[in-house]
């Protein structure tokens, strides 16, 4: 049987997600015994483009025999998967459902995407606040960069979803905890900001919302800021086990939003369709869910008198 040969390339090694999709690709690999090699690209669309096509353009021997990747924004790479397809190499989107797969599928080459439903993940969200915040207020959202699908997607469930006595106040973050530490403590120097009464921050990811929560921390140790600052309760997405999970049971978070890791089911699909020619879906998509689970998700008041009890 021959062993294949699989390209990943993933956004950024500062993103817990992202880490744990590199495992579960490697897990998967390692299972249906295939050779995955790994790619960051640092969150710069370009250089993710460039080391693509690199594995494109190489030697008919030397290219692999399928990429799978999360494209950091933009066009997804419409140009390479074109030349990759045209090249004999499978291609797989993660994260970002685009239109020019429908057209590369016409091929024999397999093309599809493997997507976390990002709507449904900022629903949930709206219902842990709903949760959370019964009587309402002004809640900080750290969104991902503009351009991306998986932030807009995010927004439109958690406007769906979110009661409407909770107002949002919006804030750019890159996925990282170092974008989302630093945006937050600049609008905290504000002195408008500091006479917010917002009531929780609620980000787009695990990542984000610690970032956050160490920039109000520190502004309240270095600047004395509003004491209400420092028992606001944080959510975040994501929802891996060794990052927003464990966060959660440490009361670092409130909630997260779990989203099963994409790369593990991408290989194993790609690999089917490549050892026994059956054609996969276009798109699958991977049904996110809350942690806690939506009734375990009590007042922040009441959850606040909790830990006072335990003290």
């Amino acid at each position: 049987m021959k062993k294949y040969r699989l390209i990943l390339s993933l956004i950024t090694v500062d993103n817990d997600f992202q880490l744990e999709q590199a495992e579960a690709a490697e897990e998967a690999a390692r299972r249906l015994e295939v050779d995955v090699e790994i790619l960051f690209a640092d969150g710069d669309s370009i250089e993710q483009s460039q080391q693509i096509l690199r594995f494109v353009q190489a030697r008919p021997g030397e290219r692999p025999d399928g990429i799978i990747f999360e494209p950091v924004g933009g066009p997804a790479l419409a140009v390479v998967a074109r030349a990759a397809v045209d090249a004999g190499i499978g291609w797989v989107v993660l994260n970002k459902q685009v239109e020019y797969v429908k057209e590369l599928r016409r091929s024999r080459i397999p093309v599809f995407v493997v997507t976390s439903d990002h709507v449904e993940m900022g629903r949930i969200q709206g219902y842990q606040l709903a949760a959370l915040l019964p009587k309402g207020g002004t809640i900080l959202s750290i969104e991902g960069p503009a351009e991306s699908d998986a932030c807009k997607l995010r927004i439109q469930g958690l406007s769906e979803m979110k009661p409407a006595n909770i107002q949002v106040k919006t804030m750019r973050g890159n996925w990282t905890e170092f974008s989302a530490f630093h945006s937050v403590k600049s609008w905290l120097r504000l002195s408008t900001s500091q006479h917010e009464a917002i009531a929780a921050v609620a980000a787009q990811n695990d990542a984000m919302a610690v970032g956050a929560k160490k920039a109000f921390e520190e502004f309240a140790h270095e600047f004395g800021g509003r004491p209400h600052f420092q028992d606001l309760p944080f959510l975040g997405m994501d929802g891996v086990p060794t990052g927003g999970q464990a966060w959660v049971k440490s009361m670092v978070l409130a909630a997260t939003v779990v989203a099963p890791p994409l790369a593990g089911t991408a290989v194993e699909l790609l690999v089917r369709t490549l050892r026994t020619g059956n054609v996969v879906p276009e798109i699958t998509v991977m049904d996110p869910y809350s942690f806690p689970a939506l009734p375990a998700i009590k007042p922040h008041a009441e959850r606040g008198m909790a830990t006072a009890g335990r003290g």
